[in-house]
C-alpha cells in the first residue's frame, strides 16, 4: 500500500475549501467560531486543567463539525427537493435542533468547567 501525498494534499485542500464556504456562507458557524476562539482563548488564559482544556476543544469540535454537517444535510436537502416541501422542512428542523441541542449541552459543560475559575478571578 502506498501513500499519495498528492491525493493526501488534494484532500486537504478539498476540506479547506468546504470550511471556507460554511464560514463564508453561514452566520451561525461564524458566530459558533468566534465562541469557539474566545472559549479555547478563555481556557489558556484562566488557567484551565489540562484535562478541562481537552474537554473544552472536545465541545468546541463537537458544535463546530454538527454546523458543518447541518450545512451539508441543508444543502443536499435542497438538491433532494423544493425548498418548500414539508418533509424537507422536517429534516431541516430536526439538523437545526441537534445543532442547538449540541451547543447549549457544551455550553452547560462549559459552564461548569469554567464556573469555578470566573468565581475565583472575580474575588
Amino acid at each position: 500500500m502506498t501513500v499519495s501525498f498528492q491525493r493526501l494534499k488534494q484532500s486537504f485542500l478539498d476540506a479547506v475549501r468546504g470550511f471556507d464556504y460554511t464560514f463564508r456562507s453561514e452566520q451561525n458557524f461564524r458566530i459558533q467560531m468566534v465562541v469557539a476562539i474566545l472559549t479555547g482563548g478563555g481556557a489558556f488564559v484562566l488557567g484551565l486543567k489540562r484535562w478541562e482544556i481537552i474537554l473544552v476543544f472536545l465541545l468546541i469540535l463537537m458544535v463546530l463539525s454538527m454546523e458543518l454537517l447541518n450545512t451539508v444535510v441543508e444543502k443536499f436537502s435542497d438538491l433532494l427537493m423544493p425548498r418548500m416541501h414539508q418533509q424537507i422542512l422536517v429534516v431541516k428542523d430536526v439538523m437545526a435542533a441537534a445543532v442547538l441541542t449540541t451547543a447549549l449541552g457544551a455550553g452547560i459543560i462549559g459552564g461548569f468547567i469554567f464556573w469555578p475559575y470566573l468565581v475565583n478571578l472575580l474575588k
